[in-house]
């Protein structure tokens, strides 16, 4: 069955339903408040005939029903009942709107009454079915010597109900048509807004969407118009680093802020510890705006590899000018030789030394960790084509890594000295001297990292941690750039991670000082070891 006739049959029976229910009750309400105004006018008229002192009094007569009778007829005429029967307390009849049946004895039983009690029912009698009240009728002594009965025809209450109840049902057919109505526009209108499809069709758009959206490599995050997490895809957890279902939540207290309130354009933004571009797109539907939908790419990786090529370019170039001034002292060294001049020779190739900054015993002589040493190395051969002097302090002191929390520990050391030492060579600039201690030990690794720049003041040491700030505008037009301010947020973030410490103080050389403290991992004890032999 097409949704469009489920969606019509579907509402016709709960109107036709409801509409039923409600005229039954109605007409059942109705009926029962038809019946309590006879009931009152029947016990009133059954009550006032009983206590009439010449119906009373017409008992001690030779021939009572010649008093009763008119008396009767003309109470029944005056309250509109059918009929007004008085007996004697042998349950003869002493008057009958029918004169007949004066005289003879009741056809319905009249103890009930005789024993003092009124009674409320429906009987059958001589004129047919009704709805009547008996009543004792009590002589000045207090005893029962007859009985009033009055009642209406079954048929006169279904009559009146009837006309009662007319417009009633009327109402109820007019309900009935204006549901039809109201249900056939009802039908027409979800159809619309639902393009005519049928639930078949939607199930597979939904699941085809669902699909598509999951397995793009790309983070997607829909904010609809109040500001809330319409969607969020895989990929977008991942990046994000959600762990729990955030659709439905405000997007400003489950989302980074600068995720909130980004250019179309796109920018890097830190979140977490990955680095991502992230675009906002408006969503458009029927020519108005629907929310805004974010797209999250993983540029971590790139930003690293991006990192290392500049490294590695700026190595290049040094080895390149470092070539060209080991080829002239070879030709100095081979012009002394081929004049005789050994001994000059021997002098130079001593006063010249043994290759300068390109060794590794040169630049950092105690740091025993490749990684962190070949990364100072080409630091160093970096800044000298920049123009400044970066020293590895002599105290430095960095054994390789042994196991594998040693090398996670060393990695973020990387990253973490790679970000720093980048931020102190641009705020000293050509000419400029940067110094570095490694220091480690049992309960972790101190790095401290110097420059002669122009430091930062005082007010912004809280503020250069915040994603997105850079100092870097600060000391001339056209200095900033997207991207920048990630650098130390993500030193920060590292450090805080590992439950670590950082700090940004005054440096003795006149710039800035960033002190980092990451704490060595804990090693857990081998249990088949000696007690002695586990660390305190």
């Amino acid at each position: 069955m097409p949704l469009r006739l489920q969606l019509l049959v579907l509402q016709l029976a709960v109107v036709l339903l409801v509409v039923s229910v409600t005229g039954a009750v109605a007409t059942a309400l109705q009926e029962k408040q038809l019946r309590d105004a006879y009931l009152d006018r029947m016990t009133g008229v059954a009550l006032s005939v009983a206590r009439l002192p010449a119906i009373v009094d017409a008992f001690d007569d030779a021939d009572p029903s010649a008093t009763v009778q008119p008396i009767a007829e003309v109470i029944r005429e005056a309250s509109d009942v059918t009929y007004v029967v008085v007996t004697d307390d042998a349950g003869l009849r002493l008057s009958h709107p029918d004169p007949d049946r004066i005289g003879e004895l009741v056809s319905t039983d009249p103890s009930v009454p005789l024993s003092g009690e009124v009674w409320v029912g429906t009987q059958t009698g001589t004129l047919g079915e009704s709805w009547r009240v008996k009543v004792p009728i009590f002589d000045a002594a207090g005893q029962v010597v007859g009985t009033a009965s009055v009642g209406v025809l079954e048929s006169e209450l279904q009559d009146d109900l009837f006309e009662e109840v007319g417009w009633l049902w009327g109402a109820v057919g007019g309900a009935v048509v204006t549901g039809v109505v109201c249900a056939w526009w009802v039908t027409r209108l979800v159809r619309r807004r639902i393009f005519g499809l049928e639930p078949e069709e939607i199930a597979a758009l939904l699941e085809t969407r669902s699909a598509m959206l999951h397995a793009i490599s790309e983070g997607v995050v829909a904010v609809d118009g109040d500001g809330r997490v319409a969607l969020v895809n895989d990929e977008a957890r991942r990046l994000l680093g959600l762990d729990r279902d955030v659709v439905g939540s405000p997007a400003h207290e489950v989302l980074d802020p600068r995720l909130c309130d980004l250019p179309e354009a796109g920018e890097l933004v830190l979140v977490g510890e990955r680095v991502l571009l992230a675009r906002a797109d408006h969503a458009r539907a029927h020519d108005r705006d629907v929310g805004t939908v974010l797209v999250l790419r993983d540029h971590t990786e790139l930003h690293a590899l991006l990192r290392d090529l500049d490294g590695a370019r700026g190595l290049t170039d040094a080895l390149r000018a470092q070539s060209h001034e080991f080829t002239n002292k070879l030709h100095v060294v081979s012009g002394l030789l081929e004049l005789g001049q050994v001994d000059e020779a021997v002098a130079f190739i001593e006063r010249v030394g043994h290759g300068g900054l390109l060794t590794a015993s040169s630049t950092a002589p105690h740091v025993g960790s490749p990684e962190v040493a070949a990364l100072l190395l080409v630091k160093a051969s970096t800044c000298r084509e920049r123009g400044v002097d970066l020293d590895v302090d002599p105290a430095s002191r960095l054994a390789a890594p042994a196991g594998a929390a040693a090398e996670r520990l060393h990695a973020d050391l990387l990253t973490v000295l790679g970000n720093l030492v980048d931020n102190a060579v641009d705020a000293a600039g050509p000419g400029g001297h940067v110094r570095v201690l490694v220091d480690d030990s049992a309960s972790g690794v101190r790095l401290e990292v110097d420059d002669d720049g122009a430091g930062v003041p005082r007010a912004l040491r809280e503020a250069v941690w915040v994603a997105g700030f850079s100092t870097k505008a600060l000391r001339g037009p056209g200095r900033g750039a997207p991207g920048r301010g990630i650098g130390l947020t993500l030193v920060r973030r590292i450090v805080e991670r590992r439950g670590g410490d950082v700090r940004l103080t005054a440096s003795p050389l006149g710039g800035a000082r960033v002190a980092v403290v990451l704490p060595a991992p804990a090693v857990a004890a081998d249990p088949h070891a000696p007690l002695a032999a586990v660390a305190p």
